[in-house]
């Protein structure tokens, strides 16, 4: 399994697990030119922009060390962007979500959800 495949499993599977807990998913891989936002999920009042990383081992460490200032940043764009011209539900929270996602030949797939991971700028 290549990077992007388990990129792309990875993105699915946290998918998954916030359908599991009532989450609407607004948008998949929504890009402002080169610029990408993951998934973009709504549940009550809070609409989350989620940052995904997966990883097969732990030998890198853990995959929510990988989502850098620079990244954060980068989102934060896309966010500004896809809010334009949306209007939100009074009282609505945007918030930046992480998800982690191990992939384990061993045992079962590791999820960690992490949200309000970081505030925008």
């Amino acid at each position: 399994m290549d990077r992007v495949e388990l990129g792309r499993l990875g993105e699915e599977e946290a998918v998954q697990y916030l359908k599991a807990r009532g989450w609407s998913i607004l948008g998949r891989n929504v890009r402002q030119g080169r610029k990408e936002v993951d998934v973009i999920a709504f549940r009550g009042h809070v609409l989350a922009f989620v940052e995904v990383k997966c990883r097969r081992g732990r030998r890198y460490g853990h995959p929510l060390e990988a989502i850098t200032w620079a990244k954060r940043r980068v989102i934060a764009q896309v966010a500004r962007s896809w809010l334009q011209g949306r209007p939100l539900p009074p009282g609505t929270l945007v918030r930046f979500d992480a998800i982690s996602v191990f992939w384990s030949e061993r045992g079962p797939t590791e999820v960690l959800h992490l949200p309000d991971a970081w505030r925008m700028e």
